[in-house]
């Protein structure tokens, strides 16, 4: 458990604003949100609790999900995150990148020592602050969602491949574009 006592000025700072952000966000009853099913192999375009479009055969990270993602370790973070950025020129066709790592796994992170208070602040500030996270820390960063590019289609069907990303077909991802921007949430389980 964190040691509330022990934190400093600026983290209190911090998470007063954190609190703040997060109690005063209202989502509109006319926001699309994303549900991948990790286990289904499914993304689903969500309006509300009405199904917008079911997207199958999805491919998640090579070494499936966790809850404590780490750099190089191929698997896909479960959690709630939002599209941050959008790469139209990737070497994945399409790269819908998420806000990743997001306060609660930074949050984990922080508490089970793996993060340093200075990371763990970084990535506060930045999304307290609607910005990307910073990309390069013990937790990994550049996860997304993308297509295949020139990727093998048949490989794309038969096994998870990605580095931690969800990936749909190059198709798939035209279609999914049109339901996509930043801020878009994107429950991943």
């Amino acid at each position: 458990m964190l040691k509330l006592s022990r934190l400093s000025r600026t983290t209190w700072i911090i998470i007063c604003i954190y609190l703040a952000l997060t109690i005063s966000t209202c989502v509109s009853a006319n926001d699309i949100w994303i549900k991948v099913d990790t286990e289904a192999h499914t993304l689903t375009v969500m309006q509300n609790e009405q199904i917008k479009e079911v997207f199958e055969n999805i491919a998640i990270g090579r070494f499936g999900t966790t809850w404590h993602k780490r750099t190089l370790d191929d698997k896909t973070p479960l959690g709630t995150f939002r599209i941050g950025w959008i790469n139209e020129k990737s070497r994945y066709y399409r790269f819908f990148g998420l806000d990743y790592p997001n306060r609660e796994t930074a949050q984990r992170a922080f508490e089970d020592k793996v993060i340093t208070e200075e990371t763990w602040l970084s990535i506060l500030h930045a999304t307290n602050r609607e910005k990307t996270p910073p990309q390069n820390t013990v937790l990994g960063g550049y996860i997304g969602i993308h297509g295949i590019g020139r990727g093998d289609p048949e490989i794309h069907d038969q096994f998870h491949w990605t580095n931690g990303c969800i990936a749909l077909t190059n198709e798939q991802i035209d279609q999914l574009g049109q339901w996509l921007k930043p801020g878009v949430w994107v429950k991943i389980h």
